[in-house]
């Protein structure tokens, strides 16, 4: 017996695992949509229902920091077409028995539902978790209200156990199926207790012990509905109802505004409104707050704006006299230092803390502001290495314009509605000034307007709202930049003021002056990896640059196991994204794998290093796109060993093309693919201008022409080009007569280019 054949078989079966694999991977995903409830209580045991596609053979359930441990009880799956189908005869058919039994066709037989229909049926043998399932069906497509979704049809029932140490805050889930493992959805810890909404709850309140609050409601809205919970108050109480519903599931592709638009309402024993909120400033959750006039049972509501509904339409409201600070100053502070800050707000128990930046990176971070009665507050807060100032009224008008040094930060409030501040500078001819506010990202209602003029009132430079893509969550960009180049030595004034022309004391900015600081942050997309064990996936990395930084961004992995490889890793100059690849081990991991990558890059001679931001690329309203972070990047790999990789691209430096040129890039294959059939080779998604000419067979592997067309691609234009792989190869038909079959074999490894002019 040849040795060579049992290999060969071997080989082809796992050919066809891995692009079976291959084929299924863009359209089947495993995807969590909601968790209900999307939290709990320390020390606490429950059940959580996610609703999601692709759940088959779900096994585990991770969570992004300790304290949290959940295991897989139930999946449940939607009833196929085929099954309703068969199911409706039954009923069909039991139907016409009752007919027949009170005397004949013109005898009504009941509904589905009827007693008597249901008793016929389960006469018949069909099983009661079948009967449910086909009712169940029959209601959600029946009923003109329901949005009929796959993507959230299965659910997964999971019994969750948080510690009693478990660190309150939130919490990223991530399913492990068949399939991979899910991006991540987010799951709350709190130390309140919780209670989930009793339907039907939309007349009749669902009522609350007297004694219950503070506690959190958990629900969700279904189309139409209003959920109802009533609860004793009394005179003098100031009443907070804070709602998580939109920060729970942030954006929905196929529904405007793109989240559920959730609205609170109280009402008195009288069912007269007490107070109401369909918002908190710029943030679609609502927060309630009140102060109660008198004893008695009061009632809050909450529903969709529109009535709109769906089982993704999950909340979370801590009602009670919980603490909420409506406003800190200053915004940040100096890293390094420590920085009292004053706070406003509801149910505080300090009016002051104390933000150590000893403790932080510059940058924006999530602290704590306030807390008490179990809730903890996190909010905003910048921290950078620059000097610190703060505004002096009054400055409102360049006669009385606060004099400030470059570089400065200046912390500042516009105080009142219609107010604006006025900074001087001194400058000098060609000097670039850059002038940016932080104000909305800092969680501030002000929408600032930024201007620069001269000493003669002329307006050199001005801007309202200025994009930046790391606040994937913000849907408008409220804060305001400019760059300017100085044309003479001089006095120079900047304006800032509110768009809105409101003003206040939670009114809070902070704006920094300087000479440029070029710099760049880095999102990484997506933030969760699921493929076969020594395959290619295509990544893509996006640089958010600052200050006029435009030079290349070298791309790594910090510290990652053995097996990890990067193809194409690089963003090239004055480029803001680039796709390469990321190599998988040949083994497959028992556990996901966590990595970290990096970029590094020259920056006036010194080198800076910025450690990449996961994130995913979710859609708001069929059209929106967001890159919203996550915590961790985690890569699952499945699949038995693969061996050694299909494909390798035999050189090191970027291909270099010129415009109506063309290059040869030598692709290695390993031999026995190559006689399985044809490999074809197909640009994905690539630069316009350039594509593959040919593909041609050499000795070891392929050898692939790239082409540049000269009327549509430049000089300068530097990237990767990522190549799929398909396997032709002739298969028996029924008819007898062999038919081609193509099967995809994934992707290559990145293959960098550069466009020169020769």
């Amino acid at each position: 017996m040849n040795p060579i054949k049992p290999l060969l078989g071997l080989l082809a079966a796992l050919l066809v695992a891995v692009t079976a694999h291959a084929q299924q991977a863009p359209q089947r995903r495993v995807n969590v949509g909601y968790a209900y409830p999307a939290g709990g209580q320390q020390g606490t045991e429950f059940e959580v229902t996610l609703g999601g596609q692709f759940f088959d053979g779900a096994s585990r359930v991770f969570f992004s920091a300790q304290g949290v441990t959940a295991t897989v009880e139930k999946h449940t799956k939607p009833m196929s077409a085929k099954d309703f189908n068969l199911l409706r005869e039954k009923f069909q058919e039991a139907q016409k028995r009752i007919q027949a039994a009170q005397g004949g066709p013109g005898r009504p037989a009941g509904r589905e539902d009827a007693p008597a229909v249901l008793q016929a049926v389960r006469e018949m043998g069909v099983p009661a978790d079948q009967i449910a399932a086909f009712l169940e069906y029959h209601r959600r497509r029946t009923d003109p209200k329901q949005q009929l979704n796959p993507q959230i049809s299965e659910t997964l029932l999971l019994r969750v156990t948080i510690a009693a140490d478990a660190e309150p805050g939130p919490r990223e889930l991530r399913v492990l199926a068949t399939l991979g493992l899910s991006r991540p959805i987010r799951f709350d810890v709190g130390s309140l207790p919780e209670r989930c909404e009793q339907e039907p709850n939309d007349a009749a309140p669902d009522a609350l012990p007297d004694d219950a609050l503070p506690l959190v409601l958990n629900g969700r809205i279904e189309p139409g509905d209003v959920d109802r919970f009533s609860f004793q108050a009394a005179k003098g109480q100031y009443l907070v109802a804070r709602t998580t519903a939109r920060g729970l599931v942030p954006y929905l592709a196929d529904a405007v505004p793109g989240w559920f638009q959730a609205t609170l309402a109280l009402r008195d024993e009288d069912g007269n409104e007490v107070a109401y909120a369909d918002d908190y400033r710029f943030d679609p959750d609502p927060v309630l707050h009140c102060v109660i006039p008198k004893n008695g049972r009061y009632t809050l509501e909450i529903k969709d704006a529109i009535y709109r509904g769906r089982d993704d339409f999950v909340y979370r409201i801590a009602l009670g006299e919980i603490p909420f600070v409506t406003s800190a100053f200053p915004l940040g502070g100096r890293d390094g230092e420590k920085t009292p800050v004053r706070l406003e707000g509801w149910n505080l128990p300090v009016d002051r803390v104390t933000v150590d930046g000893r403790r932080h990176a510059p940058g924006i971070h999530q602290i704590v502001l306030g807390q008490a009665e179990g809730i903890a507050q996190r909010a905003p807060f910048a921290f950078d290495a620059l000097p610190q100032g703060a505004e002096k009224e009054p400055n409102d008008h360049p006669d009385r314009a606060q004099a400030i040094v470059i570089p400065m930060i200046v912390n500042g409030r516009i105080d009142r509605p219609g107010d604006g501040d006025v900074f001087r500078i001194q400058g000098r001819a060609g000097g670039r000034v850059f002038a940016e506010v932080l104000a909305r990202r800092l969680g501030s209602p002000v929408d600032s307007t930024l201007a620069l003029t001269d000493a003669q009132g002329r307006q050199l430079a001005a801007n309202d709202d200025c994009e930046d893509k790391a606040c994937g969550l913000s849907t408008h960009h409220a804060d305001s930049s400019l760059a300017f180049t100085l044309p003479a030595d001089g006095e120079y004034f900047l304006h800032l003021g509110d768009a809105q022309r409101q003003g206040g004391a939670d009114c809070g900015y902070r704006l920094r002056v300087s000479e440029g600081r070029p710099d760049f942050a880095l999102r990484v997309v997506p933030s969760t990896v699921s493929a076969r064990a020594g395959t290619n996936v295509p990544i893509t990395m996006y640089a958010l640059r600052r200050d006029g930084f435009a030079g290349e961004i070298a791309l790594a992995l910090r510290d990652a196991p053995p097996g990890f490889a990067l193809a194409g890793a690089r963003v090239p100059a004055g480029q803001e994204s680039v796709r390469l690849t990321l190599a998988l081990p040949a083994e497959p991991t028992a556990e996901p794998v966590q990595l970290v990558w990096e970029g590094r890059a020259v920056v006036k001679g010194k080198e800076i290093v910025r450690e990449a931001v996961p994130a995913d690329d979710l859609m708001q309203a069929f059209i929106y796109h967001h890159l919203v972070p996550a915590e961790d990047f985690l890569v699952a790999t499945g699949g038995g060993r693969a061996g050694r990789a299909a494909f390798q691209i035999a050189r090191d430096k970027p291909v270099r093309l010129a415009p109506g040129g063309a290059a040869q890039v030598r692709v290695a294959v390993l031999p026995w693919l190559l006689k399985q059939g044809k490999v074809h080779l197909t640009l994905v998604e690539p630069p316009e201008g350039i594509a593959i000419k040919s593909v041609s067979p050499v000795k070891d592997g392929l050898s692939v022409l790239l082409a540049a067309d000269a009327k549509k691609v430049s000089p300068g234009l530097a990237g990767n080009l990522i190549i799929e792989a398909v396997l032709e190869r002739a298969a028996p038909a029924p008819s007898g007569k062999p038919r081609a079959q193509r099967t995809p074999l994934g992707v290559l490894p990145a293959i960098a280019f550069e466009v020169s002019r020769k």
